[in-house]
C-alpha cells in the first residue's frame, strides 16, 4: 500500500502558482526525499497534506483513504519554522502537544518522560524553551512530533540547529522509526543526508514535478558511462570509441584518468583495451551524486 498519494495537486496564491498538477505516490515504510530549491513548492504541498491550507484541485490519499481530519493524529510534522511555545516548561509544552494529538494526559506524561530519558534530557523537564539553546529545542520539537507514534512522518530541515553529534543521534531516531514501520517524508537541500537516508526521492522545481524515483532510478538515469582510472603509466585512447575526460599524475608514475564511453561500447571492453595499454590499479563507474543531480535538474534554482 501507499502511504500518501497525491493526485494532480494544484494550488495557486493570487496570481502566483504554488504547484502545478502535483502527482506522485510515496511507498509504506520509507524514507521518501521531497527535494526542490526554495520557492519550489514543497512546503505548500507539506502544509496541504496536514490541512493547515486547502488545494484548489486535485485529491490527496493517506493509506488508501481521502484525506481527512481525522488524519490529523496519523500524521507528526515538524515544520521548518518551529512552533514551540518559549514561555511554557519542556514537560508541559511536550504533553500538550501529545494531547493534541488525541493521548490522554496519563499517556502524554509516560510517552513524554521516556522520549526524554532516551534523549538524556531529563533534567530540561522544568526548564522554559526560552532558556533552551536552539540546538536543544530541537530535540524537543522532534520528540514532539513522534511520541504520539504517527504512521506518517513529515520532517522540514530536521538537521537544522543541531551539531553533528545530535545530527547523528536524529539520523540515528529516523532510521529506527523506520524499522518500526513509520513513512517519512523528509524534506531538506542536505543533499548529504538524502544520500544517507532515503529510498525514494521527489524533486519539485518552479511548481511542477522535474524527478522521481528510487535513488537507484535516479542516479541510473544521470549515469554519464564515465569511469575513473587509476593505472601505471600513462596512454592515449581510440578517439572513436572512448573520449579520456582526464589524465593527472598521481606518484611513482601513477595517474588517474577520467574516461566516458562512446556508442556501444561496454565497461567489459574497455577495461580490456585498457589491459593492453597501461597497468590497471582501479576501475570506477562515476556515479553522479544527489548534489550534482539535483544541480543539473534545478539549473541554479528557482526564479519564484
Amino acid at each position: 500500500m501507499e502511504a500518501l498519494t497525491a493526485l494532480n495537486v494544484t494550488k495557486r496564491y493570487t496570481n502566483h502558482l504554488a504547484l502545478d498538477q502535483i502527482s506522485l505516490q510515496i511507498p509504506e515504510k520509507t524514507i521518501f526525499g521531497l527535494l526542490g530549491p526554495n520557492g519550489a513548492g514543497k512546503t505548500t504541498l507539506i502544509r496541504i497534506i496536514n490541512q493547515i491550507i486547502n488545494a484548489d484541485s486535485g485529491e490527496i490519499r493517506i493509506f488508501g483513504e481521502q484525506l481527512q481530519e481525522k488524519h490529523i493524529g496519523t500524521i507528526g510534522y515538524l515544520p521548518e519554522e518551529r512552533g514551540l511555545y518559549k514561555k511554557l516548561k519542556v514537560g508541559e509544552q511536550l504533553i500538550y502537544f501529545a494531547q493534541l494529538k488525541g493521548l490522554s494526559r496519563k499517556d502524554a506524561v509516560e510517552k513524554s518522560k521516556a522520549w526524554m530519558r532516551k534523549f538524556e534530557i531529563t533534567d530540561w523537564w522544568n526548564k522554559k524553551v526560552e532558556d533552551l539553546s536552539k540546538g536543544m529545542a530541537q530535540k524537543v520539537q522532534f520528540i514532539s512530533t513522534v511520541m504520539h507514534e504517527p504512521k506518517l512522518i513529515i520532517l522540514d530541515e530536521p538537521f537544522s540547529g543541531f551539531d553533528p553529534v545530535n545530527a547523528q543521534l536524529i539520523t540515528e531516531e529516523i532510521l529506527e522509526l523506520k524499522e518500526k514501520g513509520c513513512t517519512i517524508i523528509f524534506s531538506t537541500h542536505r543533499m548529504e543526508t538524502v544520500e544517507d537516508l532515503c529510498d525514494h526521492i521527489v524533486m519539485i522545481n518552479k511548481s511542477k514535478k522535474v524527478l522521481e524515483g528510487s535513488k537507484k532510478q535516479v542516479k541510473d538515469a544521470y549515469k554519464t558511462n564515465t569511469f575513473s582510472v587509476e593505472h601505471k603509466g600513462s596512454f592515449t585512447l581510440t578517439a572513436d570509441r572512448y573520449e579520456l575526460l582526464q589524465q593527472k599524475p598521481l606518484d611513482d608514475s601513477f595517474f588517474q584518468s577520467t574516461i566516458q564511453i562512446k556508442g556501444t561500447q561496454t565497461p567489459n571492453q574497455l577495461i580490456r583495451d585498457l589491459t593492453e595499454l597501461t597497468e590497471v590499479h582501479s576501475f570506477v563507474e562515476k556515479i553522479p551524486t544527489m548534489s550534482e543531480i539535483f544541480i543539473a535538474t534545478v539549473k541554479g534554482g528557482s526564479d519564484e
